[in-house]
C-alpha cells in the first residue's frame, strides 16, 4: 500500500528562490492548460488527453517568451499536468468537482519524481536546486535513510511555511485483533457525534475560541494598501489563524477517528449531503467549522487499513 510522511522544511534563501520559481512555472502550466482544456471542450466538444498536454508543454518551452520554463526542473511541469490529467478523469466520472485555477497567493506545491530527487542517508536533494534541502523528521520509529521514496512534494502554506511530503510504498500492516463491536455514528451540530453505544463525543469548538483574534487580523489586512509588503505581512498573519484552527480539527478528527477504528470491527456513519446543508445561512456557518466530510475520509482509508468496515448509510 502506499502512505506518506510529511514534515516541516527550512530551506536556505538560495533554495527557496528556485522553488518559488518552480512553483511560478507550475502555476502557469496549470493554468494555461486548463484555460485550453477548457476552451477546447466548450467550442469542439472535446477532451485534450496528457499526451497532447505534454507535446504543447514541449512546444512552449522553445519559445522566447516562455524561455523561463526551462530554468526550473521539468519533472514538477510533467506531474501537473499529469494531476490534472487525474482530476479531469474524476470529475467526467462524477467522482470530484471541476479542476480550479491556482491562485499565487493559496498553498504552493511541486511534486518531483525519482528522477528529480535522491534522498540518501536521510539527505534530500531536488533537481536544479542547490545543496541539501534541510527537513525535521518527526516520525518516531521511523528512519528516513531506509525509505525509498517514489516521490517528493515540496509545499510552501500561505503563512510562510515550507513541508517535505514523501510518498513510500509500504507493506500492508498487520490487521489488529477483532473486538466483536459495531457501532453506529451520529453527526451532529450539538454535539460532533452520538454513538449508538450512548457515548458522547462533545464539539472541541476550535474556532470560536480563535474567532476573534482572526477577526482583528482580517480587519488589520483590510486596511493595507494593496500589493504593499505590509498587506503581504498582515495576510500571512490572516492564514496563520486559519493554519492554527485547522490543524486543531484536524487533529481532533484525527484522534476521533482512530479510537473507533481500534474500538470497533464495524462502523456506520449516514451519508450527508453537506453541500447541500450549507445553503441553510443560519447554520451554515457550523456546519462549516464541523469537518465531517474529513472526518469520514478519516474513517474510509483507516478502516480499510486496519480490515475494519465501515458502512455508509443512505440519508433517506
Amino acid at each position: 500500500m502506499r502512505t506518506a510522511y510529511k514534515c516541516r522544511a527550512y530551506p536556505t534563501p538560495e533554495q527557496a528562490a528556485v522553488l518559488n520559481r518552480t512553483f511560478g512555472c507550475v502555476r502557469v502550466v496549470w493554468n494555461r492548460t486548463l484555460a485550453a482544456r477548457t476552451d477546447r471542450w466548450r467550442t469542439t466538444r472535446e477532451g485534450t488527453s496528457y499526451a497532447e498536454t505534454d507535446r504543447t508543454l514541449t512546444e512552449l518551452k522553445k519559445q522566447p517568451e516562455w524561455a523561463f520554463l526551462r530554468e526550473v526542473s521539468s519533472v514538477p511541469l510533467q506531474q501537473t499536468l499529469r494531476h490534472q490529467d487525474a482530476a479531469m478523469t474524476g470529475f467526467f466520472a462524477k467522482r470530484s468537482r471541476y479542476p480550479r485555477f491556482k491562485s499565487r497567493h493559496g498553498r504552493q506545491s511541486a511534486s518531483f519524481t525519482r528522477s528529480a530527487f535522491r534522498l540518501r542517508d536521510g539527505r534530500l536533494s531536488l533537481g536544479k536546486t542547490p545543496g541539501v534541502l534541510a527537513f525535521v523528521w518527526s516520525w518516531h520509529g521511523i528512519d528516513p535513510a531506509g525509505l525509498d521514496p517514489t516521490m517528493v512534494t515540496v509545499s510552501r502554506d500561505p503563512d510562510g511555511r515550507w513541508y517535505v511530503t514523501l510518498t513510500v510504498d509500504i507493506d500492508t500492516p498487520t490487521a489488529p485483533e477483532p473486538t466483536g463491536q459495531a457501532v453506529g455514528v451520529d453527526l451532529g451540530l450539538t454535539d460532533f457525534a452520538v454513538l449508538s453505544t450512548g457515548d458522547r463525543i462533545p464539539h472541541p469548538r476550535h474556532m470560536e475560541r480563535r474567532e476573534r483574534r482572526l477577526k482583528r487580523y482580517q480587519r488589520m489586512m483590510a486596511r493595507r494598501q494593496r500589493g504593499s509588503a505590509n498587506r503581504a505581512k498582515a495576510r500571512r498573519k490572516v492564514a496563520r489563524a486559519h493554519a492554527r484552527v485547522r490543524e486543531a480539527r484536524r487533529d481532533f478528527l484525527h484522534q476521533q477517528s482512530t479510537a473507533l477504528v481500534r474500538r470497533f470491527d464495524a462502523i456506520a456513519v449516514e451519508d450527508l449531503a453537506v453541500g447541500n446543508m450549507v445553503r441553510n445561512r443560519r447554520l451554515a456557518k457550523a456546519i462549516s467549522r464541523t469537518g465531517w466530510a474529513e472526518f469520514r475520509t478519516l474513517l474510509a482509508y483507516k478502516t480499510q487499513r486496519a480490515g475494519r468496515h465501515l458502512v455508509v448509510v443512505d440519508r433517506w
